[in-house]
């Protein structure tokens, strides 16, 4: 058995030797001193051996077992200092090439369109004003003249928390919200950027996006002053050439209302597929405050007029930057936000 045991020994340290590898080194190891290894094995049938045999056997097993195991962790540090030059060579730096540049981040194309809205009315003498996004049902309807089970609350199908609480489907609420902080009948002139929320999604609905809602107020506020700002507004956004048109709509806040309409950015007002042939775009909804919006408030229809507009900013954007498909903007596809440095 000694024989044995000390053949076993030097068949094991002779495979040692030529081991070049971890790997190789953690076969050797499972190979003679794991559960299924020669070593196991013999101290496994030792029972079948005389009885004044089995100590000495089991003395030359440690000692056989005792050699083996220091060789491998011998073989092991080596190995692994080999292996970590290696990788150290691998990953050498050369220190005379150029560094290398770090990317640089840039604004999207909608927070480009919603500052370049804010600055051309700031420059205009509007007040930038914000507010929640979790609207309670009263200021995101109700001070709307949208009371409950009124039809038109159906064209903005939204996202509720509470049967009382929602995700605004408007900025509109910060207007009234402005107007029952002011004194009553002070005037007014302000837009209400922001994020808001309706559950529609497809090729130009989002349920996130962003507007910005318009209001003025005043003793002597006409059509004729919406009209003029909301010119002035077109043509900084996109161009002297731009007209506009007002078209008779429905808005449960205002009355009378009208849809703004551009001529078309891209064929000129000429007729295109963009614009159907129609030489006009659909750019933001607009009109005259509703006396019950006022009255709501806290302010008297008869000495104080005004009017309000509201515009999606991703539609401007998508007009200003000829875009066809809304869902872009939240893909994070980079090829699509490198276009707008």
């Amino acid at each position: 058995m000694k024989e044995k045991l000390m053949a076993l020994q030097e068949q094991a340290l002779a495979e040692l030797k030529k081991t070049k590898t971890l790997d190789a080194l953690q076969d050797l190891k499972v190979k003679y001193l794991g559960k299924k290894g020669p070593l196991t094995e013999i101290l496994r049938g030792m029972g079948s051996l005389p009885a004044e045999e089995r100590p000495k056997v089991g003395q030359i097993v440690n000692e056989v077992k005792g050699v083996l195991s220091q060789t491998m962790e011998d073989v092991s540090a080596i190995l692994s200092r080999e292996a970590l030059k290696a990788k150290m060579a691998s990953e050498k730096v050369d220190i005379t090439m150029p560094g290398r540049t770090h990317l640089k981040g840039h604004l999207h194309p909608v927070t480009l369109t919603m500052r370049e809205i804010k600055k051309i009315f700031m420059r205009m003498g509007f007040e930038v004003i914000e507010g929640p996004e979790i609207e309670n049902d009263y200021y995101n309807f109700e001070a709307l003249n949208l009371p409950k089970d009124h039809p038109a609350r159906d064209m903005q199908d939204t996202f509720y928390i509470t049967d009382e609480y929602l995700l605004r489907t408007q900025t509109s609420p910060i207007q009234a919200r402005t107007m029952q902080s002011r004194e009553p009948n002070s005037p007014i002139r302000m837009i209400a950027p922001g994020t808001v929320y309706r559950n529609d999604y497809d090729a130009t609905h989002s349920p996130m996006f962003h507007q910005v809602e318009g209001l003025v107020l005043g003793e002597d506020v006409s059509l004729a002053d919406l009209k003029g700002t909301l010119e002035t507004f077109c043509k900084e956004m996109f161009g002297e050439s731009v007209e506009i048109r007002l078209r008779p709509s429905y808005f449960p806040f205002t009355e009378p209302s009208a849809e703004i309409d551009i001529s078309c950015v891209i064929c000129g007002g000429k007729g295109c597929r963009v614009c159907k042939n129609s030489g006009w775009l659909e750019i933001l909804g607009s009109g005259e405050v509703h006396p019950h919006v006022l009255e709501m408030s806290g302010y008297d229809p008869k000495r104080v007029k005004g009017y309000a507009f509201g515009m999606g900013v991703e539609r401007i954007a998508m007009l200003k930057y000829g875009i066809d498909d809304l869902r872009l903007f939240f893909e994070n596809d980079l090829r699509f936000i490198r276009q707008f440095k």
